[in-house]
């Protein structure tokens, strides 16, 4: 049963996975390995880079609530190219920008193009694709996520040492460029997103269709955007400044993205667990407590006084890095239903995307006011605490409603 779905349904959970690879490039891991670079290049602190860094972030989830739309009105195999070449563009602009007063430019191509867009279509795809094996659609196009975090780090850092930062994001642009022609002979057959929605639709709450405003309106939507902005915005905190941390635990750079794998191995894994639970026992008994591992995660990086205690805390954060692959997606789907997808996600990638600003710039402006990041990592883990709080009572309290 399984082998019959991956092979009847490969060319489009390979678009979802080429797609999630390819949005590497525009993802803090990726773009912090050159952190140290950057920050010589143009002279800049680690609150003037963070501050950078949030600045275009920022900027690019504003664009989002209206990109993010797009994915309802256009198929993945006329969007999805468009952004990939944004992608490549916006590599070459990190290149061979000179500028420091540029950067928030750079970076915003990046992050909307990367982070944002290229997520945001495959995801959305996988949610509109499939109802019954949701999960595990959601899982396998996820399987990009994985495998560029556990490949590119080491690579490109490995590269670093003998060859020019700007000559590895000409290598960036490149492999973007080469993902177009492959993505479009992938959906040769893709259906329009009009069609899915209308040959097969999928209600939310109340057995109805929730627009982009109905959803703002509803409660549930606010117990749910702690969730999604502190994962995106303290996991990135934590890529973001791997250079600095690698210091502050006394071990080089490279032992640190050496565990890249690891963190990769067990999200994973916990992305195919709740891919597949998710379609056995359903989003609203599994989506409250996907951050839980995460509170664990940021309490052992404070203490951690060895690289055993890193690894401890790398398992932690694959974890809900894992099921954050999926679960937030199928959230959407199910109680909000699948006809206007494209729009209501598009505001929980744009809040997603604005955490990812939000993070870096706030830790690293505390760190050049001298708060630890070790402290800080406390102050996140008792965010989480909070955040999971808050949506199990909204669960709780509107999941019955899906039975209606």
């Amino acid at each position: 049963m399984k082998n019959s779905f991956l092979v009847k349904n490969a060319p489009w959970l390979m678009a979802g996975a080429l797609l999630t690879l390819l949005s590497s490039f525009g993802q803090t891991f990726f773009i912090s390995i050159f952190a140290a670079e950057i920050q010589t290049e143009f002279s800049l602190s680690h609150g003037s880079w963070g501050g950078i860094y949030a600045l275009g972030t920022t900027t690019s989830a504003v664009v989002m609530i209206w990109a993010g739309g797009l994915t309802d009105k256009f198929r993945v195999r006329t969007l999805g190219p468009a952004v990939l070449l944004l992608l490549a563009f916006a590599c070459l602009l990190m290149a061979f920008n000179p500028y420091a007063w540029f950067l928030p430019i750079v970076i915003f191509a990046l992050r909307l193009s990367g982070q944002g867009m290229t997520t945001h279509i495959a995801l959305v795809a996988m949610a509109r694709w499939f109802v019954a094996a949701r999960g595990r659609a959601l899982s396998i196009s996820a399987l990009g996520f994985s495998v560029g975090q556990a490949v590119l780090p080491i690579i490109f850092v490995m590269l670093l040492g003998v060859m020019d930062w700007r000559i590895l994001w000409i290598f960036a642009a490149f492999i973007s460029l080469a993902g177009v022609p492959l993505l479009i002979r992938l959906l040769r057959q893709e259906r329009t997103p009009q069609s899915m929605a209308n040959e097969n639709p999928s209600f939310g709450m109340d057995a109805r269709f929730w627009t982009r405003i109905d959803a703002i309106r509803h409660p549930l939507f606010w117990c749910m955007v702690p969730s999604i902005l502190g994962p995106s915005a303290f996991n990135t905190a934590f890529f973001f400044h791997q250079v600095h941390f690698a210091g502050l635990k006394d071990i080089s750079h490279v032992t640190l993205v050496a565990q890249f794998p690891l963190y990769t191995a067990v999200s994973v894994g916990a992305m195919l667990l709740s891919g597949w639970g998710l379609d056995k026992v359903g989003t609203p008994r599994l989506i409250p407590f996907f951050q839980v591992p995460m509170i664990a995660a940021f309490i052992v990086f404070g203490l951690a006084e060895n690289l055993y205690g890193i690894v401890i805390g790398f398992v932690m954060l694959g974890l809900t890095a894992g099921a954050s692959a999926t679960l937030p997606s199928a959230f959407w789907a199910e109680f909000y239903g699948t006809k206007y997808i494209g729009s209501v996600k598009a505001l929980a990638a744009a809040v997603m995307v604005l955490g990812s600003a939000i993070g870096p710039g706030i830790t690293g402006l505390l760190i050049d006011y001298n708060v630890g990041l070790e402290i800080q990592f406390y102050w996140i883990a008792a965010y989480f605490a909070l955040a999971t709080l808050v949506l199990w009572l909204g669960v709780r309290r509107y999941a019955p409603s899906l039975k209606d």
